[in-house]
């Protein structure tokens, strides 16, 4: 009995282990040179509480969006993020600001070429959760990765990826952090959240 009492203990507390390890993996990848990296984001913002987000903007004619318009919505075509033009049409709003929608850590600035070209990825603890922003197309990207940022921010410059596109800015907001950059467009929408309905309830 002795010894059936000692497995049993030990059982558990490898189930407990396991089971601890497996939710500080789902939180702990930065991406750099297609690199995961160990990055316990939780630790990190322990030592930058000031970086904690208190809410969320709008990136563009911050913070309400003056001036602009979501022209292509989350799930309209299958899209997984919104898609902000300005409201003079055309390439009107190519070099405009882009803003951090709220205090977070910079995980990642890459160009990845084809039909994603400059983009940014912003990770956020609100809440006691992490949500990570991302920030395609964009001309020019005006922060380092590695660096905490305040919500208002100006982080980059909205583009058109190399006259791919008319100029506009490719917002998504994710609740898991570090999936792979995807294609923009699915009816999988695990790990993705309607971005404009995210930042509506939470400003």
């Amino acid at each position: 009995m002795k010894y059936l009492i000692c497995f049993f203990i030990s059982c558990i507390s490898i189930l407990s282990c396991k089971q601890k390890d497996n939710h500080t993996k789902e939180n702990i990848v930065a991406i750099k040179n297609d690199t995961l990296l160990q990055i316990n984001y939780y630790d990190i913002f322990k030592e930058k509480t000031n970086y904690i987000s208190e809410g969320f903007d709008f990136p563009v004619g911050k913070p309400n969006a003056k001036g602009y318009y979501n022209a292509q919505k989350f799930q309209e075509n299958n899209h997984l993020g919104d898609d902000w033009n300005g409201i003079g049409g055309g390439n009107s709003d190519l070099g405009d600001s882009i803003y951090s929608i709220s205090n977070g850590y910079i995980s990642e600035v890459k160009d990845y070429k084809g039909g994603w070209c400059k983009v940014l990825r912003i990770v956020h603890l609100y809440e006691g959760k992490l949500y990570e922003s991302l920030y395609a197309h964009c001309d020019s990207i005006l922060v380092a990765q590695g660096k905490f940022i305040k919500k208002g921010e100006k982080i980059a410059t909205i583009g058109n990826c190399n006259d791919n596109y008319l100029a506009h800015l490719h917002l998504e907001i994710r609740n898991k952090v570090g999936l792979d950059i995807g294609g923009g467009y699915s009816t999988n929408t695990k790990g993705y959240l309607d971005p404009t309905g995210f930042i509506n309830k939470n400003r």
